[in-house]
């Protein structure tokens, strides 16, 4: 699972920085860009520090940060969505949405795992 979820953080950063090199430049625009960029590569980033955790505590907390900086994508994400008007565009965001949302489902529950254990 953890091979499988890292590959699909990559692939979400990845897939986001793609989307937002199509996406308009304008000072607004620019500003949410760099923090979403910022957050979607943190995310995966994180998880993968999380896997060579010193011990439980340091692994939990890693992956804590990692759903913090996907949350934070998510709601990028839904910024940028809100002002487009490309239907293709659109189209792309909202995929990347979903996927954010599922990514924050998984990190979540590996959350709450973690801290019951």
């Amino acid at each position: 699972m953890e091979k499988d979820l890292s590959n699909r953080l990559l692939k979400f950063a990845i897939d986001t920085i793609l989307f937002l090199r199509k996406v308009k430049n304008n000072e607004e625009s620019l500003i949410i860009k760099r923090q979403l960029i910022k957050s979607s590569t943190s995310s995966g980033a994180n998880y993968e520090e999380a896997q060579g955790g010193s011990s439980k505590a340091d692994f939990t907390n890693k992956v804590r940060i990692s759903l913090k900086e996907m949350r934070e994508s998510n709601y990028w994400l839904k910024i940028i969505n809100g002002t487009l008007t490309q239907k293709e565009l659109i189209q792309e965001c909202q995929r990347l949405i979903k996927e954010s949302q599922e990514l924050k489902n998984i990190l979540g529950s590996i959350c709450s795992k973690t801290q019951r254990k």
